[in-house]
């Protein structure tokens, strides 16, 4: 079975309800589905053989630049376009676009820029996905709003913030439209731009690019927004958008893929937390690379801050943002100590990405903004330049002598991906957990540490004894954490969350047993 059908078979598909969309837009959108989805097919496919070749033969992604443009990028005083209205992102606030109060409270946040997401802290099922871009539609309109707890509506308030939608990646797929599967990047971003009226907006189209893997992914986004653009009356570099730096192979193509994107792209993004999930993956069979427990990796570790300096001065040189990762642990209103933990951590961690040069980062909560913005200059760092930088930096230093390797951290994996998919099974894509911000990109890392420890048979202590992570040992653990979060609920074995419990359970085994690691 191959891993796209082993997610198949573990996940129920997100079919849309054709009646759910807006007048005209099937006959809008099927068109483009005939242009783009084929390609798109097709780069899925060139994906999953860049990986098969790094888990299966052990050649792992390194620098060669692309031949068909290596003559057009010779130039080496290029830029990208970017307008002069968007100047600080020292701080983009981020959260799922299904839930209107969080989208709300972060337009009125004051963040400089504000992600609107539909891709990996939103459930990915078609009542998330509607709710989730009407309400990025409404957002852009500036008419977004919930009720508050006193009974009154809550709007968006006047200013200045950067809007960005993300649509979902490349690698997922939207069913129930047409006969066959539809490239769900496509129908995202055409949806977006179906449904929004250019008059009522207060800057273009912005969108956020996620999990791209090859250079090449660009030409299939600037035709697609080119043709976006067009269809809605307005320049062919109308629609913007910022990239994340998610894959690993990608942080080998960040220059190619500006240049090849250069009228539309305003930044690059490192989501580190998904970044060191596919760093794992394709270092799978290297028994050197497996890492230590998740929360004892320094923020600052080499795999890291290498890759920090080659991104920031890549974006610069180009004349396009750079901007940081989201800190996942959260700030906490009723427990003083977590609260004052978590904003000591975030300002440790955004003043480390403020020294590397990064122009800003990304937060969760609103509290954590004025903390985010105060930690870097104003409006921005787009003249600095890495002091030192030749050639390409190590993106694969050995991760020898950080952190620890503990049972309990296993045990602690484990129980984040039942807790997290739990969530998802009750319609959450982030869960807050243990002060941790969980979403996609973190249940991948512990699937992806189970699986290493696991396929190297790592030894750790147990009560005095040292045990081998073996298949056994994985399947205890499962059952002991889902017993002791089934006992842990007020309603009992029989209730819905019980058996939520179970079946989250069920299917984060069942692909770790499966080598299912890719995201959806």
């Amino acid at each position: 079975m191959s891993n796209d059908d082993t997610n198949r078979s573990l996940f129920p598909r997100n079919d849309c309800d054709p009646a759910e969309l807006p007048a005209g837009f099937l006959e809008f959108l099927r068109p483009l589905h005939e242009r783009y989805t084929p390609d798109q097919e097709v780069l899925a496919s060139v994906r999953a053989s860049t990986l098969s070749r790094a888990v299966v033969d052990g050649q792992l992604p390194g620098r060669k630049p692309l031949a068909m443009i290596v003559d057009r990028m010779a130039d080496d005083d290029w830029k990208a376009d970017l307008p002069g209205w968007i100047t600080d992102q020292r701080n983009q606030m981020t959260g799922p676009a299904d839930d209107a109060e969080l989208c709300v409270k972060m337009l009125n946040s004051g963040a400089p820029g504000v992600m609107l997401d539909l891709e990996d802290s939103m459930a990915n099922g078609w009542a998330h996905t509607r709710l989730g871009v009407e309400n990025a539609v409404k957002a852009l309109h500036g008419e977004l709003s919930y009720v508050g707890k006193k009974g009154e509506t809550v709007g968006i308030k006047p200013n200045a913030t950067i809007t960005f939608t993300r649509v979902r990646g490349m690698h997922m797929r939207q069913h129930g439209v047409f006969d066959g599967p539809c490239s769900a990047s496509l129908f995202d971003a055409a949806l977006l731009a179906y449904s929004i009226d250019p008059a009522k907006l207060k800057h273009p189209l912005c969108l956020y690019i996620p999990k791209t893997e090859h250079a090449v992914e660009a030409i299939w986004w600037g035709r697609l927004l080119k043709e976006l653009a067009a269809a809605k009356g307005m320049p062919a570099d109308w629609i913007k958008c910022m990239a994340l730096v998610e894959a690993h192979p990608f942080a080998y193509q960040m220059e190619e893929f500006i240049y090849l994107l250069k009228d539309h792209l305003i930044g690059l993004n490192l989501g580190r937390w998904d970044y060191m999930a596919s760093l794992i993956h394709f270092t799978l069979a290297h028994p050197e690379w497996v890492l230590p427990d998740r929360n004892t990796i320094p923020h600052d570790v080499p795999f890291f801050q290498n890759l920090r300096a080659l991104l920031v001065d890549t974006c610069h040189k180009r004349g396009i943002f750079a901007v940081g990762g989201m800190t996942a642990l959260y700030p906490s209103r009723v427990d003083p100590a977590l609260n004052e933990r978590a904003l000591a951590v975030l300002e440790k961690d955004k003043k480390n990405e403020a020294a590397c040069g990064f122009d800003g980062a990304w937060t969760g909560h609103p509290d954590q903004n004025a903390i985010a913005v105060g930690a870097f200059p104003e409006p921005n760092q787009l003249g600095y330049r890495v002091a030192g930088l030749t050639g390409q930096p190590d993106l694969r230093p050995l991760p020898a002598g950080v952190g620890k390797t503990t049972l309990d951290g296993t045990r602690a994996a484990v129980r984040t991906t039942i807790r997290y998919r739990h969530g998802v099974l009750s319609g959450r894509g982030a869960s807050l957990l243990d002060g941790y911000m969980e979403d996609l990109a973190t249940d991948r890392i512990y699937r992806l540490m189970v699986a290493q420890r696991l396929r190297h048979g790592i030894e750790v202590e147990e009560a005095g004894a040292i045990v081998v992570h073996s298949p056994d040992l994985i399947r205890r653990l499962y059952k002991e954490e889902t017993s002791k979060l089934v006992a842990a609920l007020p309603y009992g074995p029989e209730s819905v969350d019980a058996r939520r419990y179970e079946e989250a359970a069920a299917i984060s085994l069942a692909m770790i047993e499966d080598g299912c690691f890719d995201p959806t």
